[in-house]
This record gives structure tokens, sequence and C-alpha cells, in this order.
């Protein structure tokens, strides 16, 4: 599952304006078991998305920073979904830019391939909130669409960006991509 939501792009429809990019880079959360998952404590009212059906958005404020989005991927009951860290841009990147120029300042242009590098500046750049949590990922205005687009050689690793859970090579990406937050082996 994990390798095949990588080359899918994901879309964001708010105002009659259209976002989109690529999949290049997500990571895996898989059940109660799992130390790194909003699932291990058990439901509670955050993660429950993450119990509901599979298909639909899971948006999360982190650490009250930023907004992370994931895609729920097991049946209702089974805690599990992908976050989405990296996109390579494909629609809208003049709004893209705005939207991620407003926390930048001004003099530091930002480069195609840094729109949507991380699971924060895409959201930004994807303007995607709260607002998106549950959504239905397949008829929603946020969505996952299979373009057919090809994304070259996968490589998994180890989950980034958290201390717990990491020995599990739940991390993948498209190798040497420039849009991939972290490693790029």
């Amino acid at each position: 599952m994990l390798d095949d939501i990588l080359g899918k792009v994901l879309v964001h429809e708010a105002r009659g304006r259209v976002t989109a990019g690529a999949i290049v880079e997500a990571e895996a959360y898989i059940g109660e078991d799992d130390p790194a998952c909003h699932a291990a404590p058990g439901p509670t009212r955050r993660n429950a998305p993450l119990y509901g059906e599979p298909g639909h958005a899971y948006v999360y404020l982190n650490y009250g920073l930023h907004y992370l989005v994931n895609a729920v991927t097991e049946d209702a009951g089974r805690p599990a979904a992908i976050l989405i860290r990296a996109l390579e841009p494909v629609e809208g990147l003049d709004l893209m830019r705005r939207r991620r120029a407003r926390l930048r300042a001004p003099a530091n242009p930002i480069a195609d391939a840094d729109l949507c590098r991380g699971p924060g500046n895409l959201t930004v750049a994807l303007g995607i909130s709260l607002r998106q949590n549950m959504v239905d990922l397949v008829t929603g205005n946020l969505r996952i669409e299979d373009r057919g687009l090809k994304v070259g050689h996968l490589v998994r690793s180890s989950r980034i960006g958290i201390r717990v859970g990491t020995d599990r090579p739940w991390r993948c990406h498209v190798r040497g991509h420039r849009s991939v937050s972290g490693i790029r082996s």
C-alpha cells in the first residue's frame, strides 16, 4: 500500500482554485502496537478518523504549528494511515508560492522543488487545514488521483522526524527526487 501511493496526485480544490502535487514521499503508521502511530493510546477524539473508513483524510495539527495530512488505509476499527511527507508540485504553483510566502521573508523566493517539501510545507502550499479532516479522498475537494505518472525507483527506509518506532522501514520515497524532505538516497 505504501509503495502504491507514490506517484498519485494529491489535489485540493478551494474557492475555485486547484493546487496539486505528485506524492514522492510517504510514511506508514499502523495500529495501536506502533508507538509512533496516533492510535497507540487507543481511540480518542483526536484520532477517531484513524479508526474510520479507509480512503478518508486524517488531518491534525502537529505541535501547534503545522497541519499534517494522512490517508486512512485500513478497514474501520483497524487504525492505520499513510502520512504524505512530500509532493512534486504539478498544478497551481503560483498559488502555492503565495501561500508559502506568507510565512517567509519576501526576498527569499521558494524554488518549485521546495514548495511541498515536508509535510507541514505541503499543507500550507495546498491550503489544507482541519476543515479537510475526514474528507473522502476519492470524491472530496481534497482527493488523491491516479494520473498515470511514472515516478522512478522507490526506496524504503526508517521513518524520520519521530523519536519512537524508527526501527520500522515504513518510509518510502522516490530515489534522488529533489522534493523529498529527508534523506534522498
